[in-house]
C-alpha cells in the first residue's frame, strides 16, 4: 500500500494527517532487517512530496532514537526540537544534535540540518525554568525560537477534547504563543528555501509540499520532522517505558472461591 492511501482529513481546513497505526510497533524489527533500512521513509515519502497537494510535510517522531525516528532523520530537509525547561532535557537535546551530525557525515542526509529548538512547559515562577532558556539560548544563540511555549491547564485539557488549543482556547495565551511559533517556523523555511532554491529542469513539476494548498514551483517541498529531546541521565537515547494502571480495589465483599469440580475443598486441583 501506498502511503499517501493513509491520508486522512482532519476537520481542519487545508490540514490533512496520516495516523499512527498499531503495526508501527514491530516495525522497528522488521525495518532494521530490511535493505537501506535508513531510506525507507524517504522513499515512501517522495510521490507526496513531489506533488503539488502540500506546501509542507511535518513528521511527529517519538521521544527515543530508534529506527522510526533515524528513518524521519534521513527523509527530512530540518529538524524541530521541542525541549522541556528542565535540565534534564539538555542531556537528549545533546544526543540529538551529536545524531544529526552522524546522519550528515554517514551520507544518508548530508543536508540535514536543524530548523530550531523550541522551549516548552516553561513556568516563569521558578529559577529552574528561566536559567536552562538562558543556557540553551546562550549555546544555540539564533536556533532557539523566540516563542516560548508556556505550561497552562488549558493545555493540557485540549488534546482530551480532540481539538489543538488554537481551536480550543483561540483566545488564550498559549494559542497566541502557537501562532507565533508558526508563523516564525514558516518564516524561517522561506528563508531557507529562497537561499538555497535548486534549479530544476523545465519539465519538472515538482512542487512545495504542505498542509496548505500549495502553488506550483519548480522545487521538492520542505519536509520537518519533529524530534523531542527527551530527558535522559546519560549520553544513551533513554528507553520509551509504559507504566501499567494500578488495578482498582472492588467495594464490598469478594466472593468465594469454588473448588473445581471432583477436587476436594483446601487441596490442588
Amino acid at each position: 500500500a501506498l502511503l499517501s492511501d493513509g491520508i486522512r482529513p482532519t476537520g481542519i481546513e487545508n490540514l490533512d494527517m496520516i495516523p499512527s497505526e498499531v503495526d508501527l510497533a514491530v516495525a522497528e524489527v522488521d525495518v532494521a532487517r530490511t535493505e537501506n533500512y535508513l531510506q525507507r521513509l524517504q522513499w515512501a515519502l517522495n510521490p507526496i512530496r513531489t506533488s503539488s497537494r502540500y506546501d509542507y510535510l511535518l513528521i511527529d517522531c517519538p521521544p527515543s532514537l530508534g529506527i522510526l525516528t533515524m528513518n524521519a532523520l534521513a527523509a527530512v530537509d530540518r529538524i524541530l526540537v521541542p525541549i522541556q525547561c528542565e535540565y534534564f532535557a539538555l542531556e537528549g537535546l545533546a544526543v540529538i544534535l551529536r545524531i544529526v551530525q552522524q546522519i550528515r557525515d554517514s551520507g544518508a542526509n548530508p543536508t540535514l540540518d536543524v530548523a530550531g529548538i523550541v522551549m516548552t512547559m516553561y513556568d516563569g515562577r521558578t529559577n529552574l525554568a528561566q536559567q536552562v532558556v538562558g543556557e540553551v539560548r546562550r549555546h544555540f544563540g539564533d536556533k532557539v525560537f523566540r516563542a516560548v511555549v508556556p505550561r497552562t491547564v488549558r493545555l493540557a485539557e485540549a488534546p482530551s477534547f480532540g481539538k489543538p488549543i488554537t481551536m480550543y482556547d483561540p483566545g488564550s495565551y498559549a494559542a497566541s504563543v502557537y501562532r507565533e511559533l508558526t508563523e516564525e517556523l514558516v518564516s524561517r523555511m522561506d528563508k531557507d528555501a529562497t537561499a538555497t532554491l535548486p534549479v530544476a529542469p523545465a519539465s519538472a513539476q515538482a512542487a512545495p509540499a504542505a498542509a496548505v494548498p500549495a502553488p506550483v514551483v519548480e522545487a521538492p517541498a520542505p519536509v520537518v520532522t519533529v524530534v523531542a529531546a527527551a530527558p535522559v541521565t546519560s549520553p544513551a537515547p533513554a528507553p520509551v517505558t509504559a507504566k501499567a494502571a494500578p488495578m482498582k480495589k472492588a467495594k464490598g465483599k469478594s466472593a468465594p472461591v469454588k473448588p473445581a469440580a471432583g477436587t476436594a475443598p483446601g487441596k490442588p486441583a
